[in-house]
């Protein structure tokens, strides 16, 4: 289906005018389209949902209304924030009253309100920005804290469970003598050994969960920067998109996705290994400012991981690029070749930063804790 053709079945009031791909995300086809009605204009998103992804796009929706209801319930019972117009994406219902479109040709499309006079950044600016997005990780956190976990659906068995990675990693290296054939490949050699190397940080989180020592909560699963809003005029956080990914899981894949998003001025894209690091007082400013929201909803235990968080996601992500470079790309966009092995090399330099600053971190959180 034309996303011309998929936009005019959400109920928008006016006349479709235009429809423009955003190109935000690595998975989904997002579009921007603009209605007219008389004076007024009207913009939503709607997205192509990758099903070869979530195999479950029903599932995703249930979870994305439930997650925003309870979140604006939670806005509408609170004092209003005198600095700040909190907000998340609302669904957009199709003309007949649905969450989404299951297109003959076995497409599905959703449509979500944008949050006017607001940009997502692809890079972190400055510490203003990094204490921003802190605070909008933290005050989502908060807001669906008291949801009840086992109200959602897990979209994405395995998302963010390392161990899982690795044991896909080692699956595409099996196939077909994978790893004999790439001996001698200079850059593919180096970060097998840094997998290699690292294998023993994969299941902290989970061995961690099985006793009892974390809990599965609700979560966002994918706050990176370009996910986090920040108002135009005020310079603010006000929102997080991109609702894909929430599903039960624990914060702490969210607190260290965030982190390593975060405290990476470079960004994921980056070809210039040597601008990549983990940029400490960025880390600073955000834990102060996810601390601020969220600090009543952390655990003891919760606190104890939140270092090993930062840098196992950054490993993680490294290894998940790495293994879908050596497939053929097939879960990722690419725009050029060996797109995702430069993705993984960054991810790689990030967490060995990471390590180097373990000390320099971990005060950084103590004392935002208190």
């Amino acid at each position: 289906m034309e996303p011309s053709k998929a936009a005019r079945q959400f109920d928008v009031k006016g006349r479709l005018v235009h429809v423009n791909s955003i190109g935000r995300g690595n998975v989904n086809d997002t579009y921007e389209a603009v209605f007219r009605n008389g004076g007024a204009v009207e913009r939503i998103i709607i997205q192509r949902v990758n099903s070869r992804v979530f195999m479950r796009p029903e599932w995703i929706m249930d979870n994305m209304r439930r997650v925003t209801d309870h979140v604006w319930s939670k806005l509408e019972s609170e004092p209003p924030d005198r600095e700040r117009e909190w907000g998340i994406p609302q669904v957009v219902l199709t003309r007949g009253g649905t969450d989404y479109i299951h297109a003959p040709d076995g497409e599905y499309w959703r449509a979500l309100t944008v949050i006017d006079e607001a940009t997502a950044h692809p890079k972190v600016r400055n510490a203003e920005h990094a204490y921003e997005l802190g605070t909008v990780l933290g005050c989502f956190h908060r807001l669906i804290g008291d949801l009840d976990c086992a109200s959602l659906h897990d979209t994405l068995p395995g998302f963010h469970v390392t161990p899982a990675y690795l044991a896909k990693y080692d699956r595409t290296l099996a196939e077909n003598g994978l790893q004999e054939r790439l001996e001698g490949v200079p850059d593919v050699e180096r970060l097998h050994r840094f997998v290699e190397k690292r294998r023993a940080i994969a299941p902290v989180l989970e061995n961690a969960l099985g006793a009892a020592e974390l809990q599965a909560r609700p979560i966002h699963g994918d706050p990176k920067v370009d996910n986090i809003m920040i108002d135009d005029f005020t310079g603010y956080g006000i929102g997080i998109i991109d609702l894909d990914t929430v599903k039960p899981g624990l914060l702490h894949y969210d607190f260290g996705d965030a982190l390593r998003s975060a405290c990476n001025p470079a960004g994921e894209d980056e070809t210039d290994l040597a601008t990549v690091y983990f940029d400490i007082n960025l880390c600073r400013a955000f834990v102060k400012g996810y601390m601020g929201q969220a600090r009543a909803v952390l655990s003891e235990g919760d606190r104890n991981y939140l270092y090993d968080s930062i840098r196992l996601l950054a490993f993680e992500l490294g290894l998940r690029f790495f293994q879908d470079y050596l497939a053929g790309d097939v879960y990722f966009k690419v725009r050029f070749e060996e797109h995702n092995l430069n993705r993984a090399k960054v991810q790689f330099k990030l967490c060995e930063s990471i390590e180097a600053n373990e000390s320099a971190i971990r005060d950084a959180l103590r004392a935002a804790e208190r």
